[in-house]
This record gives C-alpha cells, structure tokens and sequence, in this order.
C-alpha cells in the first residue's frame, strides 16, 4: 500500500509539473508576441507590418483557423489584414464591407465597445449572415475591439470552424493585441498630424485644448444654460477680451435675447436683456443673415442700435458678432467686446467662430432635449389616460357582459322552458359574440397594462403538467371536432415551475388555441415542455398553414396576423402580442420557425429561480388552492329558522342581474343563494347565518368589498368561512392578501364559480365516485362526455354498439345512462324500449345526449322514462355535469322501481 501511495503521488506530481510546464510555454509565447509587437511600434513601423504580426500571433496563441483585422471606412468595416483566409473569402470580403450593426460580430464589438464572442453563429438568433458563414465555415468567433481616443476603430477577431468556444484567457489576450493594433493606427495618425500641423502646433494648442473643454462640456451635459456659460467664458479669455454674451434667437419674432454673459455687471446685463435686438435691425442681426462675423473697432465711431448703445453706454469700445448657425438655420450669436478700440484678428475671429458652431449645437441640443422632455411628459399623460379609459371602459361592460353570456347559457340549457330552433341560433350567436367581445376585452386591457407598466406578476410554484393539462382542456373539443390530434410531452422529474401560473396559462392556451384555429382538419398540434439550463421552455407545434417569412415578425404586432390567415376565423389580432409582452416580463423570450405549408412552431422560455423552482417539487401543489381557510364547517347554514336546509351562501352584490345569475348556479349546485346589495347588509347577513361561504364583490355602494374581506377575516367568528371574491377589478394579489379564498373576474362563468366553491366547500348536488354508461356511435361525441365528466368525479364507460353498453350496464352498475337516439344499427327509443323493460334496468336513470330535434310525438314517447334531454350541438359540458349530479341516485339493480 506505501508503494502503491508513493506511485499515485508521483503520478500526481508529474501531472502538475507538465501542466505547469504548458502554462510556461503558453506564457513564454504570449510575452514574446506581445514584445515583437512592441517592438515594431517602437521601430515606428507600418501599420501592415504590425498588423501582419498580430493576426499570425493571435492565430496561433487564440488556437484559431483565421484571425483578421477589420478596419472603420466610413459607416461600415473592410477588412484590413487577415492570416488563414482562402484567397477566395478574401476576395468575396473586399466586396462586401461589414454594417454596423448587430447581425455580425464585428457590429455587435464596434457597437457595445467590449470584447465578446458567439459560441455558435447558427444558435445565435441575431446573427445574420449566412452567406459569410457558408462560405468560411466558421461556427465560434471572437472579437476585441481597437480603441483610438475612445473610438472603435477597428475590431481584432478570430474564428474557429467548430463549435468551440473561446475561454478567458484567449479573451484577455485577443483584447490586449487589439490594443496594440489600435497603437499602431494611434501613430500614424500621430504622424500625419504632425508632418501636417507641426509649423501650428504650438500657436494652436491653447485653442484646441479649449474647444476641447467645451466639446466635452457639450457632450457631457444637457444643462444649456452650464454648457452656454462654460463657452463664452472660454471664448471671452482665449480671445484676450474683456467680456462677451451669447444671445439666443427666436424665429418667431425674430428677436435675439441675452441667455448667459461674461464679464458684464448686472445692470448691463439687464439693459442688454430689456433691448430690442431684432435680426434687420442691429449688427447682430447682419452678422447672422450674411452668416460670418462682423465687428465694430469704435463704437463711438458709429451708428448705434439698441444693443451697441447699452454697451456703448456702459464704456465698451469694440465688439465682435459671430453667427450661430444648425443646420442652416440661425439659432443665436456669439458676441465679444473689449473696453479699448481696435480690431480682432482674423485668428480670434476664427476661433470664435468654432465657439459659435458649438455653441450652436449646444443650443440645440437643449431645444431638442427640453421639446423630448415636454413630449415625454404629454406622451406619459395620454398614456394614463388611455389606460385609465380603457381599464374604465373595460370594468362598465364586463358587468353588462356577465348578464349577457350568463343568461344566453341559462336560456339555452332550457331552465326555464323549451326553446324553437330560431331562438337557440339566435341565443347562440348572442352567446358566441358576447365571449368574443369578453376575449377583446380581455386582451386590450392587458396590453394597455403591459404598455402602461401596471401588469404585476404573481410568481407560485406550480405543475408544469397540470397548467399543460388545463389549456389542452380548453381547446380539446374543438380538436375533436376537426379531428386534429393533441400530443403532449412534458419532461419527466421537471416537476413544479416557478411563474405567474394565470400569465403562463394564458400565454400557452394562446399558443395552443391558435394552432389548433389554423389547423386543417387531420392535422397534428404538440406541446413539449422541458427543462433548458436554468429555464423552463415550452414549444407548440403544429401542421396547419404556415406562416410566410414577411410575415413571422409582424404577427407579433397588435392586431396583426399571418397574411394568409381565413378572415372568417375571428381572433383579436392581441394574442401574440401579449404572448411576448407577458413571457418578456418573465425575463424570456419567444421565437418562430415556420415554413407555408409546413406548419408552424412557437416557443418560449420562462428563466427559473432555482431555489423557488424546485422548492417542493413533485408534491402536487396547486398555487389555485393557495389562501383557502383550513377547518372550514360543511355543516348546513340553512337550518335556522328556515324550512331550506341547504348549505346558505350569502351574494354580496350591488348589480341585480349578477346576483340572480349566481343564485342560479348556486341553486342548482343544491346551495341555497341569499342575497345582499350593500357592504353592510353582507356582513351583518354572515354574522348572522355564518354561511358556508360568502361570494363577494368590490364595488359596492358605502363600505366596499376590501372593508367588508378585512372585516370578516379580523373577527374570529368569521375568519374560518371562506371568501370568494367575484368583481370587475383586477386585484388578486390584493384579495389573497387580506384573505380571500379564490379570486374571480367578471364575467365568471358557472364552472368557474362552482370549481371554486368545490374546492372550498362540498357541493350537495355532486355526487363522488357516480358511474355513468354513454351509448353513441359518435366517438368524438363520447371522448368530449367522458373528458368532461371525469373531472367531476364520474367514472365514464363508452360505448359504440347497444350490446356493448347492455354488457357494460350489467358489469358496472352505473348510477346513470346516457343514449344517443341516432344510431345506424339501433336506434336511442329502442334501447331506452329494453331498459325500461327489463326489471334489472327499469329504475335506472336515463339522460338523452342527441342532435335530433324532438318533435312533439317524440317528446311523448320519451316522457316519465328518462331524466332529461340534453342536445349535442348545444351542450355546455359544464352544465351537463352539474344536472347530471342532481340525478337521483338509481335504484339497487334488481328492484322495479
């Protein structure tokens, strides 16, 4: 064992040593590069030779295929020096100069001014430049840029033709060679400057050193009346004269007026301030309409106007005025003066006409900046208002809507008596624009919340299979319908995710119910879901149209789609644009692939905070369960004093046609409804009935729903009975916050309030564990019944033949049978016939499911045998398990009845 240890340890040893042996080497040719660099700049060599000896050394030490040397011309960048280039790529690459901008990375350096690279150009969605990358190959590039004076001269990069991606040493190194290239550029110009300007030089420096300070002056700040300043002292004391002013112009008028002054007492500023100096009526004016300087060597000597006379008065003796000119047009005027007579030199004239372009700019810079802040502030004003008229908009219809959609499906679920076939076609069109007006709704108000930055996300962990499960739920039977097929993956042990669980919903139902809208009929839609590094990524494909490449960008704008889109089907144009807006605030983002005729594929990623994302992963939580009262009584409310011994649900609601549409539901879930209008009446009537639950509003006359929540959860003797808050506002972190049970926005749909009311309290009228037999040659018919009971609570036997279902009745015992009346081999009478007929079954209870319309004989012959009719082209599967629950319970197999 000691020789064995000794072995490992020189094995070890020697490991180290020949790493650090490497490292050396690796070292020792960095040095020497950097020092024949060094030595060519020294040697004040040409830019070629320097730039030859970096592409070869940072070939070689980056271990790349290519390294080049891409030089500024203009507004685009042409390759200046290159070492492993076909001659071929050299040639294309003289023809075509690389823009500045981000699809290459030599844009992306120039732009962003930091060394960075692109591990692999065919996964990086901005590169664009296919041709390039065909033609040489390349996969990971790195690049450096070449600073001069804090300017991207050129950009130093190398590349390799796989994928392999350039560590930090290579950076740092690939950084310092840009460096040296940029020295190398940095002589020259160097040496042009002085073989051209060295007889100046020293006559200029103190002129150019503050036009220096004044350009940075100029750039640095929006501060006009800083910058205006900082140039007229500059000018006044680089002139050699006594004082100056700079006077701003208004086209308007057509008048100058003093902005800043140097040198000049306060009541002189204030007469220069109170004149009238007009563009046609002083020297200032002559100056700037004959755009060069004009200047006066005595003013005693002269004619005055107004603003020569001030100075005149206050002992000035010559004056100069230089034009400020933009872009062609006067914007104001330089003036300089001194106390003795004489004339300005043709140097100072010059130098004090450079002031003036600067001063002109700085002018205009703070015009542009004071008119961008004005806008900004206009811009930010209408935007609240839109918002504010939009989401005021949007809660005054949602109550009307809640009435419209509501009673459309009570009226059409025959609650109140049988309907012509003219009325249900005219019920079902109120029903189908009054959801499509509700989706418009919907969507606008969250986009103008997205644009106004009020969308809040509510980040809970949740089953990534479970919300899946959900928008496949809603878009299954229009699926069936066109008999396209659902596939679904969801990555095994990705357990719970970490989001907005309603925002991610959305934006997936979004997805999902657009691929099957444009889907043809036979076609495919899947969704995958796995785990991508520290994201989530969701992908919806389908088989449907396609999506032209013009129009791949465009379809995420707000009310746009595809351009070959049937304007039959509706859809509110929002969809996609929410989608990016809603995963863009998750800190995502979404793309497509799509070629016509060839489908579609969206998908989304959504990053993940590991310790939220996997905190309790797998333990089949739900964060729509989150806030609901623990130890909550089921006891019957009713019983007091009242011959209705339901379970009491007290209706805080203010709107008549809301509180009787959810007494409605609650009737029918055997709950007994009591209604209240005002904040309160609802709390004396809990604390009076202590309900099994309260169904709450937020806009209510006097105390609102937020004061009646806080009342109800601060008394002990009401905290326990769950609050469901049902309103037009959109505040669900609000009412969770002061303890609401579930939240809802109106318009609530029934399956929406009774899901909620389940998983809160038990519902009489629903039944546990109730089996049920479906007869139906229609297997569409028979999946959307079964996807539609098993949720509830049903156990569902299909079938297709009427021996199947006998077969099956006698096996399983149902507690209800559901019959289609046409059948090719056997019509629904028939079978209803031989149950009813048959001691075993005579009791059993029968629902017709059917797309026949009943005549008058045939409701005679199915009266007194069968619970109720149902049709198939109108059903709300929602409603048709809550009638079903209410079925009596069928008679032990084997009594008559």
């Amino acid at each position: 064992m000691v020789e064995s240890g000794s072995s490992s340890g020189r094995a070890l040893r020697t490991s180290i040593n020949a790493r650090l042996a490497e490292d050396l080497e690796e070292t020792r040719e960095q040095l020497a590069a950097t020092t024949e660099i060094l030595a060519l700049l020294a040697a004040s060599s040409t830019p070629a030779d320097v730039f030859t000896a970096i592409v070869e050394r940072a070939r070689g030490l980056c271990f790349a295929d290519v390294a080049q040397i891409h030089l500024v011309h203009g507004d685009v960048f042409a390759l200046a020096m290159s070492a492993g280039l076909t001659p071929e790529y050299e040639a294309f690459s003289a023809n075509a100069p690389i823009q500045r901008d981000r699809t290459t990375l030599v844009g992306r350096v120039s732009l962003d001014r930091t060394t960075q690279q692109i591990a692999d150009v065919l996964a990086d969605p901005e590169y664009d430049q296919p041709e390039r990358q065909q033609r040489a190959g390349f996969r990971s590039i790195l690049g450096a840029p070449m600073l001069v004076d804090d300017e991207v001269v050129g950009v130093l990069s190398v590349w390799r033709a796989r994928v392999a991606p350039f560590d930090d040493r290579v950076c740092e190194l690939l950084t310092a060679f840009a460096a040296q290239g940029a020295l190398a550029i940095r002589n020259v110009q160097l040496l042009q400057s002085l073989e051209t300007r060295s007889a100046e030089l020293g006559r200029r420096v103190d002129q150019l050193e503050a036009l220096a300070e004044v350009g940075e002056a100029v750039s640095s700040s929006l501060d006009a009346d800083e910058v205006l300043t900082t140039i007229v002292t500059t000018a006044v004391e680089l002139s050699g004269t006594d004082g100056g002013s700079l006077m701003e112009y208004d086209e308007d008028s057509e008048l100058f007026s003093v902005r800043t002054a140097f040198g000049t007492s306060p009541h002189v500023l204030d007469a220069l301030r109170g004149s009238r100096i007009h563009i046609r009526e002083t020297l200032v004016g002559r100056a700037c309409l004959a755009r060069e300087p004009i200047q006066v060597e005595d003013l005693a000597a002269v004619e005055r106007d107004p603003h020569l006379s001030v100075l005149h008065a206050a002992g000035w003796r010559s004056v100069v005025a230089v034009p400020m000119v933009r872009a062609g047009r006067v914007v104001g005027a330089l003036v300089v003066r001194r106390k003795q007579p004489g004339r300005f030199s043709e140097e100072t004239c010059e130098i004090l006409s450079a002031f003036a372009s600067q001063s002109a700019i700085a002018l205009t810079n703070a015009r542009l900046y004071q008119q961008l802040e004005r806008q900004s502030r206009e811009l930010a004003e209408a935007s609240r208002h839109k918002s504010e008229f939009l989401a005021s908009m949007s809660h005054e219809l949602r109550t009307p809507l809640n009435a419209v959609i509501g009673f459309s499906e009570v009226l059409l679920e025959r609650m109140f008596g049988d309907l012509n076939a003219r009325q249900e076609d005219y019920l079902r069109d109120i029903l189908g624009s009054g959801r499509h007006l509700l989706d418009l709704l919907n969507d606008v108000l969250d986009l103008s919340k997205v644009e106004a930055g009020q969308m809040e996300l509510t980040p809970t962990r949740f089953s990534a299979e479970a919300a899946v499960s959900y928008a496949l739920s809603m878009v299954r039977e229009r699926a069936l319908s066109h008999r396209i097929a659902l596939d679904v993956e969801v990555s095994p042990g990705l357990g719970q995710i970490w989001a907005d669980e309603l925002r991610f919903k959305q934006v997936l139902l979004n997805l999902l119910s657009n691929a099957v809208k444009f889907t043809p009929d036979g076609g495919r839609v899947g969704v995958t879901v796995r785990a991508a590094g520290d994201e989530v990524e969701v992908t919806v494909t389908d088989t449907g149209v396609g999506i032209a490449p013009a129009d791949q960008e465009r379809i995420f704008d707000s009310f746009q789609q595809g351009g070959l889109v049937n304007r039959s089907i509706e859809g509110t144009g929002l969809g996609l644009t929410l989608t990016r807006r809603i995963v863009e605030l998750h800190g995502g983002r979404v793309w497509l692939t799509s070629r016509l005729g060839h489908g579609s594929t969206f998908s989304f990623t959504i990053p993940q905070d590991p310790t939220r994302a996997t905190e309790g992963a797998g333990a089949g939580s739900d964060a729509s369960d989150a806030g609901a009262p623990a130890g909550v009584s089921s006891a019957p409310a009713g019983g007091r004093g009242s011959a209705d011994n339901r379970p009491a649900v007290v209706i805080v609601e203010d709107d008549a046609n809301s509180a009787e549409l959810l007494s409605l539901h609650l009737d029918a879930a055997g709950m007994r409804p009591v209604s209240v209008r005002s904040g309160e009446d609802g709390l004396a009537t809990v604390r009076a009935l202590r309900p099994a639950a309260v169904i709450l509003d937020i806009r209510l006359p006097g105390m609102d729903g937020w004061d009646v929540l806080a009342a109800l959860k601060g008394d002990p003797d009401t905290a326990a009975i769950p609050v469901v808050v049902v309103s037009v506002i959109h505040e669900r972190g609000k009412g969770f916050a002061l303890g609401a049970s579930d939240y809802l926005v109106k318009p609530v749909a029934r399956e929406g309030l009774l899901g909620a009311l389940r998983r809160l309290v038990p519902l009489p009228a629903e039944r546990v564990g109730r089996v049920a037999v479906c007869l139906d040659d229609d297997r569409s018919a028979l999946e959307l019944v079964r996807l539609t009971l098993e949720p509830a609570g049903w156990t569902v036997h299909t079938c297709t033949q009427a021996a199947e279902a006998y077969a099956a009745i006698q096996s399983v015992h149902p507690s209800v049978v559901l019959v289609d009346l046409l059948m090719p081999q056997i019509d629904g009478f028939a079978v209803i016939d031989t149950l009813r007929s048959d001691p075993q079954t005579a009791s059993l209870p029968i629902v017709v499911l059917t797309a026949k319309s009943l005549t008058a004989q045939d409701r005679r012959l199915l009266e007194g045998r069968i619970a109720f009719v149902t049709s198939k082209n109108a059903m709300d599967l929602g409603l048709l398990a809550e009638r079903l629950a209410q079925v009596p319970a069928t008679a032990a197999m084997g009594e008559t009845g």
